[in-house]
């Protein structure tokens, strides 16, 4: 008989354990997609989209989870296959430092603007 309880603990505790493991893989696998732009239809994340290649990817990114790889690994798996312009929020390289710095010179050069005209219409 105690053999008997002491199996039913130790299968309610794998059981919780499992759940709470199956629940961060789907988070991970939500994390992953939302980060990640669809190809087909231009501006959504693979999350959002039903398009064939969304859900084949969101298969490919579930499997990758069960082979045991992590969010770094998928990340550089899906950029080798479909290059950087499948990531959202791409890596900082040599080749990104354009779209990085862009919005920094875009404000610098607006505020260089409104400087000048203040000073123009104080003169």
């Amino acid at each position: 008989m105690k053999f008997f309880k002491f199996s039913i603990l130790i299968l309610i505790i794998f059981t919780f354990n499992l759940s709470k493991v199956k629940a961060d893989e789907i988070k991970l696998q939500n994390k992953i997609t939302k980060n990640l732009r669809c190809l087909v239809c231009q501006g959504q994340s693979v999350y959002d989209s039903d398009s064939e290649f969304a859900i084949s990817l969101k298969l490919v990114i579930k499997s990758k989870i069960d082979d045991g790889f992590t969010e770094d690994q998928i990340y550089k798996f899906l950029t080798k296959k479909y290059g950087e312009w499948i990531l959202y929020d791409p890596q900082f390289n040599k080749n990104t430092y354009f779209l990085w710095f862009l919005p920094l010179l875009i404000f610098l050069f607006g505020g260089a603007i409104i400087l000048k005209k203040l000073i123009n219409i104080k003169k």
